[in-house]
Order: C-alpha cells, then sequence, then structure tokens
C-alpha cells in the first residue's frame, strides 16, 4: 500500500488511511516538539496538580471513548511504575463510563485531574463527561489532549487556571480509523506525565521513529502475513501492550466492518477461557514487552499457542533483546530498548498496516469501511440525560 501511488490508492478508498499511517514517525517527532514548547505551561500546570490534595495523593483520570480511552489503558500501567506516584494516583476511566455511571468513577472528595484524550472532540460522551467531572468533584483541573482545535472539546477551554488544553492539529486523521492520533496523544501522554530525563525522552522518541520507518520499509512482510488464509485474528499482550492489543483488534474489526472476526487479552489471561477463539483460521499476534519479567510470559503464551498447531499462524511483535521469541516474528532492531509507550509507538504502525491491507483483502475501503453508515467517524445518536 505504502508503494502504490495516489490514484490506486483512490481506487481502493485507501488514500487517507495510508498517508495518515505513513506519517506518524514525522508527527512523534512533531509531538515532541510540541511537548518541548509548552514545558513552562505544563509545569505549572502539574504543580497546581499536585498542590490540590494538600497531604493527599491527587487522582488522575485518563479519560476517552473507543480507541481514546484504549490512549489511556496504554499509558497508565506505565505511569504507574515511572510517574510521579508520592503525588499523583494514575487512572484510566473511560468516558462512556463517566456518563453512565459517574458515581462510580468519581467521588466528590477526591482531589482530581481529568485528562481528557479525543481526536476530535465532538463525540457527545467528551463534553458531558467532562460536564459530569465538573459538577461532581469540589477539587478538579482539566488537561485536554486533542487534535481537532475546532472540536467542542477544545473550544470549552475558557483559558482559565482549572484548565490546559493541547493540540495536535497534525494528528486529526480524516480516515473513518484513528490512527497517527492515537499514536500521538499516547506519546504526548508519557512525554508529560513520565518522570525520565528529557534527553532519554528525545532518544526514546527517535528510537520509536526509525523503528516506524521501517513498518513502512518492510510492508510486503506484513501483506505475505495477511495474504493467509485467516477470517479471525486475536492480539495479545501486558501490561501497557493489553492497551495496544485492544487498539489492535479493533483496527482489524472497523477498518474490515466485521468481515474478520477478532478478539484480544493480556497474555495470561488468554488461557481462561478466551483462548477457545483460535482455530485453524486465526492469526494470533502478541506484542512482546520489553520488561524482562514479563517478556517471559508473552514468550510463554506464544510458545503455547504454537505448540497448539491450531493457530493458522503464531506471530511476535517484538523489539529483539537477546530473549526473544524464535518463531515466526515482526522483530525491530534498536540499540535502546524502549519502554512501553514508546515501543507501542511503531507496533500500532505494524497493526495499523495489518488492519489496512486486510481490509483491502476482504474488499472493503479502509477509508469509508462502514457501508451502511451504522458506525462513524464521530458518534452520533447519543443521548445525554440529565444528571
Amino acid at each position: 500500500m505504502f508503494e502504490k501511488d495516489e490514484a490506486a490508492l483512490r481506487s481502493l478508498g485507501a488514500h487517507i488511511t495510508t498517508e495518515e499511517i505513513r506519517q506518524q514517525p514525522e508527527l512523534w517527532e512533531d509531538t515532541l516538539e510540541i511537548y518541548r514548547d509548552n514545558a513552562a505551561s505544563l509545569e505549572a500546570f502539574l504543580a497546581r496538580a499536585r498542590a490540590l490534595g494538600g497531604s493527599r495523593r491527587t487522582r488522575v483520570i485518563f479519560c476517552g471513548a473507543g480507541t481514546s480511552a484504549y490512549v489511556s489503558d496504554t499509558v497508565v500501567p506505565y505511569l504507574r511504575r515511572v510517574g510521579d506516584t508520592d503525588a499523583f494516583e494514575f487512572a484510566a476511566v473511560p468516558t462512556t463510563d463517566i456518563v453512565s455511571a459517574p458515581f462510580s468513577c468519581v467521588n466528590p472528595d477526591d482531589p482530581t485531574v481529568m485528562v481528557s484524550f479525543a481526536r476530535s472532540g465532538n463525540s457527545p460522551e467528551s463534553v458531558a463527561a467532562v460536564q459530569a467531572v465538573s459538577n461532581i468533584v469540589k477539587d478538579v483541573l482539566f488537561l485536554t489532549i486533542t487534535c481537532d482545535p475546532e472540536g467542542l472539546l477544545a473550544q470549552r477551554d475558557t483559558g482559565g487556571d482549572d484548565a490546559l488544553t493541547l493540540l495536535i492539529p497534525q494528528a486529526n486523521d480524516k480516515g473513518f480509523a484513528m490512527t497517527g492520533s492515537y499514536s500521538c496523544m499516547t506519546l504526548l501522554a508519557a512525554l508529560i506525565f513520565g518522570e525520565s530525563p528529557f534527553a532519554a525522552k528525545i532518544a526514546w522518541v527517535a528510537a520509536a521513529a526509525a523503528m516506524g520507518r521501517s513498518v513502512i520499509e518492510r510492508e510486503q512482510q506484513i501483506i505475505d502475513l495477511v495474504g493467509r488464509d485467516f477470517d479471525r485474528v486475536a492480539y495479545l499482550g501486558s501490561a501497557s501492550l493489553a492497551g495496544l492489543a485492544r487498539e489492535a483488534q479493533l483496527k482489524v474489526l472497523e477498518l474490515c466492518a466485521g468481515k474478520i472476526a477478532t478478539s484480544f487479552d493480556t497474555s495470561m489471561g488468554y488461557r481462561h477461557g478466551p483462548k477457545s477463539f483460535v482455530n485453524a483460521k486465526t492469526l494470533v499476534l502478541c506484542f512482546v514487552s520489553n520488561d524482562s519479567y514479563t517478556r517471559r510470559y508473552d514468550l510463554d503464551i506464544l510458545n503455547e499457542i504454537a505448540g497448539d498447531q491450531v493457530a493458522c499462524a503464531t506471530v511476535a511483535v517484538q523489539q529483539r533483546t537477546g530473549n526473544d521469541y524464535t518463531g515466526e516474528s515482526f522483530s525491530f532492531t534498536s540499540d535502546l530498548a524502549l519502554p512501553a509507550p514508546y515501543l507501542a509507538l511503531p507496533f500500532a504502525m505494524f497493526a495499523q498496516t495489518v488492519a489496512l491491507n486486510a481490509s483491502v483483502k476482504v474488499g472493503n475501503t479502509p477509508d469509508t469501511p462502514s457501508a451502511n453508515h451504522t458506525v462513524n467517524r464521530v458518534v452520533k445518536g447519543v443521548v445525554i440525560h440529565p444528571l
């Protein structure tokens, strides 16, 4: 797909999505600059956030719907290890849960920072969730990370001390599926709340971008994989990469309009029933962690499923570290072992490229995959009931 010209891609209904996948390494470099350019505002905001709880930790809830919720699932496990856990308690809370059951999600007396992720910020839940938290929680600050400057969520920021909005406008995907918006929002959140030195963050972004460009160069390997005889895809991962696994299966489900069945789980959880999904037409892909301990469990499930000799293929998506899966893999090499949210960036590009090629394979149009328009780029038909 990356080698086709625009006319060929337009004929497949894939020119928007293909370009939005392709441009991500440059977008990650731009996102690093957005972080750098907003350093002073972020430092002031985080100081207010730390002070919000007084002697208590401030609860930081990462919120979004669909893919934007999976950004939270990808970032939060990492931050529980490398974020400022003396000052903050990190949690992933979908906006859909906040809107439908707000008092199950937030406590009026908990000092809270609500981090909202949204591509457009125009989904009904986006603003409704912020309003619900504002009405319920006594001491609250709002950080919005969104890609559309004209979106309702971005426009809601009045410039007061209780709110900060960061925009990633180049990642405002025009295609149906979120691609660059997912990876860039994941990256920006990891940059903001991760406590690692800035020099390390620069190096990780550079390495992730190089890996992302290698996905483009090695697309034929993905095309060969997608060309196999399968009608089911299962994605697995652990900790932050379990959040990515959920996003990866959604990309296949969305772009193929359900013509390929999908499942996802954690590497450890898959044995507990969900593994029943695997048959002779199932492609199983596992994102392998760079944490040396967690990696053992990822390799265990890969070896187990391959040993069952049932699945169509069992494939590791991994960065080579020396303790690698020796079966079939899509492997990256780098001098730096990337932390999970940074590793998730090229891994996501791999998964998006799988979904893109699978969509074309089943005769769908990736840019507009829902032929009956029952699923839309921006969610419609949501009734927000009075709280």
